[in-house]
């Protein structure tokens, strides 16, 4: 799904200690307690400080045949494994400002947290999915080759490639906005032994219903895509087999938060919300056109919610806000409420 606003933050970029420089190289080199044999080819190509205790690492997938940037926020105790929160953007993928790190305290939160927090910084417009074509408008949008293999990468080739590299302890969540929610949903069906425990944060998990359908090739062709290279014909198979409410049945019995908001205007929906900064258009277009998005997402997650109620699933909290439009502020509390069940699961 879209988010509704994006604007540029600027994150101070802090000096870097010799021991710190020291300590990446010796993970490198040593790879520390692996967990898995990682995809033939799918190896790290470049590791470097970044703000804090973020490191920016660029890991080479066989599967889309280039180099995919991530970050990767790390605890602060480095010599005990900890587990991994893949942590996902919306539409633009990380590729824009309308990132985790750019618009919400995602450092800072997690700063005191014993977890690996990784961000990839690529897959606008993508759905995080495995592309049955190559796909020749996103490739000259984004400036890559339009190979887009997201649910190999993340769920295949990606995990093992970190467990080594940073001696994490093998367990996983993952979460995601938007989009990305829609995503988080489907990865859990693909990969269902892989994660622990799952948060999906406005997103519509019914995609190849009409409505559905509209919006997620909405969302493709903002990126020059044709959403046909993506799953097939429109409303054939392949729709059904990425629809998480179609296949509800399948998803893992794992801890799961799924959260939604009206789309009427709440707490962060004013001029005077540190996002907006006063600014009046920005204003009007988080109330009108994320207003309307989060609208439909919270149509699809109460459908999900009926769903899996009559499937049997007490394992899923849904968290159906009163109000909130699409936007960071209700994501960054949704990640915030979502913690201490992603948390429970990855150690227990």
């Amino acid at each position: 799904m879209l988010e509704s606003h994006v604007y540029e933050l600027m994150i101070p970029r802090s000096r870097t200690s010799p021991a710190y420089l020291l300590a990446i190289l010796f993970v490198l080199a040593l790879g520390a307690a692996p967990r898995a044999t990682a995809t033939p080819g799918a190896h790290i190509v470049s590791l470097a400080p970044g703000a804090g205790r973020s490191v920016e690492v660029t890991v080479y997938s066989p599967a889309m045949r280039r180099d995919i940037p991530l970050q990767v926020l790390r605890p602060a105790d480095t010599d005990t494994p900890a587990p991994t929160l893949y942590l996902l953007n919306g539409a633009g993928g990380g590729e824009d400002a309308a990132t985790w790190s750019a618009q919400t305290d995602v450092s800072e939160f997690f700063a005191r947290e014993h977890v690996n927090v990784v961000i990839p910084r690529e897959g606008a417009f993508s759905y995080y999915t495995d592309w049955q074509q190559v796909d020749a408008g996103l490739a000259a949008k984004l400036g890559n080759n339009g190979r887009n293999m997201w649910a190999t990468f993340l769920t295949e080739e990606l995990p093992p490639v970190l467990d080594s590299a940073f001696g994490t302890t093998g367990r996983n969540a993952i979460a995601g906005i938007s989009m990305a929610a829609t995503s988080v949903l489907d990865l859990t069906i693909r990969a269902p032994h892989l994660y622990s425990a799952a948060a999906a944060y406005s997103g519509c998990a019914m995609t190849s219903d009409l409505l559905g359908q509209a919006f997620v090739t909405l969302v493709v062709s903002l990126g020059g895509g044709d959403a046909e290279n993506m799953w097939g014909p429109t409303g054939g198979p392949g729709w059904r087999e990425h629809d998480p409410y179609l296949q509800a049945h399948r998803l893992p019995d794992i801890p799961m938060y799924i959260a939604s908001g009206t789309g009427l205007a709440g707490r962060y929906d004013s001029a005077d919300d540190p996002r907006l900064d006063g600014n009046q258009r920005m204003l009007l277009n988080q109330l009108l056109i994320g207003g309307g998005i989060e609208a439909a997402a919270d149509y699809c997650t109460r459908a999900l919610q009926r769903r899996t109620q009559e499937l049997g699933r007490t394992d899923i909290v849904y968290d159906l806000r009163p109000s909130g439009t699409h936007s960071w502020g209700y994501w960054q509390d949704d990640l915030h409420r979502s913690w201490p069940l992603l948390a429970g699961a990855l150690t227990s």
